[in-house]
């Protein structure tokens, strides 16, 4: 485990425990709910140290769902917590744009966002925090061409018997929106932000990779416990 890694697993170990602390006190308000929309990722790499970053393309229109958890300890201030179901992924093209290897990841991340917002029944939401996975599948949708460089590889495959991804997820994730109260019951319209911290490589195959992700949704919220 790098330090990187290890410093992401105690963020989030203290985000938890900070969460399940605030939902506590009698004055806690308290809503749980669903989500979902599409996630929009983006992935770039570096074969060896000795040559600048290739971007390539991420993958669109996927899919995102999941369960939220949504508690305000104080006014306009609160942690949001998520299990959602999240694909991202890349496709590469050769040199003449003819031939194209295709990968997706599928995962189960769950964000702990510090949540803030303002305004009355009427709200504008930033939030922020890290954010954990594990990798359920990676499948190698399509595998077209090969580098003609043994020096400068490209992106590996990740779904065939013995690439052996790393499963675990980690990263920072940001967002905005905008939500609308009625009643017990609130909607949210948002967009977020994610970088990854870790990477799939496990084998050194490529000297580095970084991947972005972007969602749009919509979510649900119907308030359990009330202030």
């Amino acid at each position: 485990m790098n330090i990187k890694e290890s410093l992401l697993r105690k963020i989030g170990i203290v985000g938890i425990v900070l969460f399940i602390a605030v939902s506590i006190p009698a004055q806690a308000q308290l809503s749980v709910g669903i989500r979902g929309g599409l996630s929009y990722s983006g992935m770039s790499y570096r074969s060896n140290p000795a040559i600048p970053s290739k971007k390539v393309h991420g993958l669109k229109n996927k899919p995102v769902f999941g369960l939220v958890v949504e508690h305000y300890y104080q006014n306009h201030a609160g942690i949001e917590l998520d299990i959602q179901y999240v694909s991202t992924g890349y496709i590469e093209y050769n040199d003449e744009k003819t031939l194209s290897n295709e990968t997706q990841f599928d995962y189960l991340k769950i964000p702990v966002l510090s949540n803030f917002y303002f305004g009355g029944s009427g709200r504008f939401h930033i939030k922020m925090g890290p954010h954990f996975g594990y990798l359920l599948k990676a499948e190698d949708v399509r595998r077209e061409f090969e580098s003609t460089n043994p020096n400068i590889p490209i992106l590996p495959t990740y779904g065939q018997p013995g690439d052996d991804p790393k499963r675990f997820m980690y990263g920072l994730t940001a967002g905005a929106g905008i939500s609308k109260v009625f009643g017990k019951s609130t909607i949210v319209a948002e967009v977020r932000a994610s970088y990854e911290l870790g990477r799939p490589e496990s084998q050194d195959r490529i000297f580095d990779m970084s991947a972005t992700n972007l969602e749009f949704t919509v979510s649900y919220l119907f308030k359990v416990i009330d202030r």
